[in-house]
């Protein structure tokens, strides 16, 4: 599975922004898990949203984007928004999206349950 994420930028303090991870021609999303991570400078990668195929396509918020993020897949579309809002400063990172097949709630912000990667959208916040 190929994943193009984009929709990165520069935006303010308390701004927001749409992203998206959409899979190449030829690939579908329907049987993956999409999550979301993100990497700071000087940081470890870390799992902040992810919405799971089964369960009504049932999500995952890290503690520190909860009520800011919202998760959304169209799978016709092949396409995965995470939408951010009440932008801070501390979420400056490079985010990433991928793909997953084995992922459950254990494992579900945990990059190894990962097997399919895209190339990263910079998000800026400046304060």
């Amino acid at each position: 599975v190929q994943l193009q994420a984009s929709g990165g930028g520069l935006v303010q303090a308390g701004g927001s922004l749409r992203l998206s991870c959409a899979a190449a021609d030829g690939f579908s999303l329907d049987y993956y898990a999409i999550g979301w991570f993100r990497q700071a400078p000087g940081k470890e990668r870390e799992g902040v949203s992810c919405i799971r195929v089964g369960g009504g396509g049932s999500t995952y918020y890290d503690d520190s984007v909860k009520g800011r993020f919202t998760i959304s897949r169209d799978n016709a579309k092949k396409t995965v928004y995470p939408e951010l809002k009440s932008l801070k400063p501390e979420d400056t990172a490079v985010y990433y999206c991928a793909a997953g097949g084995g992922v459950i709630l254990s494992n579900i912000a945990n990059d190894r349950a990962y097997a399919y990667w895209g190339q990263g959208t910079q998000v800026t916040v400046s304060s």
